[in-house]
Order: C-alpha cells, then sequence, then structure tokens
C-alpha cells in the first residue's frame, strides 16, 4: 500500500500539471502514454514494439493520435488516417508472407485492434482535453469515484461475483457502489460548475459511463487472464503499467464524445 502511495503521488505530480497546461506538453503526454500502452498490449501476445511490424502498428499509432491541427500533412500526403490504417492492414499481411507464417494472421488481427484499441482511447483523452479541462477532471473524478466505490463498498458488503471467470474479486455489490459514487460526483459537478448538461442528463450519461468504465477494467482484465499476465507492465510499482490505470478511461473518453456531452 505505501509502494502505491507513493507511485500515486509522484504520477499525479507529473500527470496533472502537464494536463492542466495543455497545449503541446499535454499532447506530447498523450502520445508517450499511447506509446507505452501499445507496448505493454504487444507484449502480452509477445509481439516486439521493435520489430517491423511493432514499428508499424506505432507509426500507425501516431498517426491516428493527430489532433486536427497538427494534420496538414495528412492533407499534402492526399492520404486519411483510414487510409493509413488500411496500408498497415496490407503491409501486416505482405509481412506474414515474409517470415513464413511465423507473424500469423491472428498476429494481424491483434496488432490491428491493438492500434484501434489503444489510439482511439489517447485520440479521445486528446480531444477531451481540446473540449475544456472540466470534462477532463469530470472524466477523471467519475471513474475515480467507480473504482474507490466498487473496491471499498464490494469490500465491505460484497457477496456476489460479479464476473469470478474474468476478474474473481469483484462483484455485484460493488458495481453497484461504484456507479453510486460516479453519480455522487455527477452532482456536484452539476451544481459547482457550468457543464454542458443538464442534471438528468449527467446523471443518466456519468450512469453509462461508469459501467462502461468497469466494462473497460474487465476488457483489460480478460486481456491478462487470456495471456496469462499479471499486471501489464510495471512501470508504475504497486500499480501495474499503463493499460492498467487506463484501462477504464480508454472506454470514457470516446463515450463523452459519442454522447455529445462535449
Amino acid at each position: 500500500m505505501k509502494q502505491r502511495i507513493i507511485t500515486a503521488i509522484i504520477a499525479a505530480a507529473v500527470f496533472v500539471p502537464i494536463v492542466i497546461w495543455g497545449g503541446v506538453p499535454f499532447i506530447i503526454l498523450a502520445y508517450v502514454l499511447a506509446s507505452v500502452a501499445l507496448y505493454e498490449l504487444l507484449k502480452m501476445r509477445n509481439l516486439k514494439l521493435l520489430s517491423i511490424p511493432g514499428l508499424i502498428s506505432l507509426a500507425v499509432l501516431w498517426i491516428f493520435l493527430l489532433p486536427e491541427q497538427f494534420q496538414e500533412f495528412l492533407d499534402v500526403l492526399h492520404y486519411s488516417k483510414v487510409e493509413f490504417a488500411l496500408l498497415a492492414v496490407l503491409l501486416f499481411l505482405t509481412y506474414t508472407v515474409g517470415t513464413k507464417n511465423r507473424f500469423t494472421f491472428d498476429d494481424v488481427a491483434f496488432s490491428t485492434m491493438a492500434i484501434l484499441y489503444i489510439g482511439m482511447g489517447f485520440l479521445y483523452f486528446i480531444e477531451t482535453r481540446e473540449a475544456g479541462l472540466l470534462y477532463i477532471f469530470y472524466s477523471l473524478f467519475i471513474i475515480w469515484a467507480t473504482d474507490s466505490g466498487a473496491y471499498f463498498i464490494g469490500r465491505k458488503f460484497g457477496k456476489n461475483k460479479l464476473w469470478p471467470e474474468i476478474s474473481p474479486n469483484k462483484t455485484v455489490e460493488g458495481f453497484i457502489g461504484g456507479i453510486i459514487c460516479a453519480v455522487i460526483v455527477a452532482l456536484i459537478f452539476v451544481f459547482t460548475t457550468d457543464i454542458n448538461a443538464t442534471l438528468f442528463e449527467l446523471i443518466i450519461i456519468t450512469i453509462l459511463l461508469s459501467i462502461f468504465g468497469q466494462v473497460g477494467d474487465l476488457v483489460e482484465s480478460a486481456l491478462k487472464r487470456h495471456y496469462s499476465v499479471k499486471d501489464s507492465g510495471s512501470i508504475l510499482p504497486g500499480h501495474g503499467g499503463i493499460l492498467d490505470r487506463f484501462d477504464s478511461l480508454l472506454f470514457v473518453w470516446p463515450l463523452l464524445h459519442f454522447f455529445h456531452l462535449l
């Protein structure tokens, strides 16, 4: 626990000021986090980042993350992000032939999905910050409230397992408790900020985001269980890897936009 607290304090001391500052430093932070998350995800399947498919994945991820104000070179090349992704798929498939199927079709699918999974989440991390600092803190606080509520309420009252095949410690009571705590945070935002939503709208959106945030956590747990990995990485002592810390938010940030909250 001491190690977790120390790591959390150091990480917050780096993360929060850059998020508040925004601009290019924030975009660089998003790129670094996404790159590390991609490395962790590829490593689960024993794919190396410093390899031809790994570098293709990284290059396409970086293109995918480009904010609108930095997309001039795409216009010059007359290519869209989608076209770069499709080109990557062709290169991956070509590499299966070049390696005589040591890099398999399953590896192509995994690498493509890894780019989309990580890229979508961190692209909308950047887009959310562009929409305003308020929405970044809203997303962070409701997920922190969800995680804390699920942990403490589940520990105190949890009796019914939520999904033992994937995450044996999570309970239905904790799941519901996390949603309740997130709604409490949403009420604070409604009455203390100028967030662009009515009370009813924000409660509904918060419930959905809390649910999908917990789903995001379960998705990463399912990945780790499938590949027999305890943590996605060790860059954050006591917490695991970047994916371990951002799994819920990778679902929440896109949904903030899909629900038209911003």
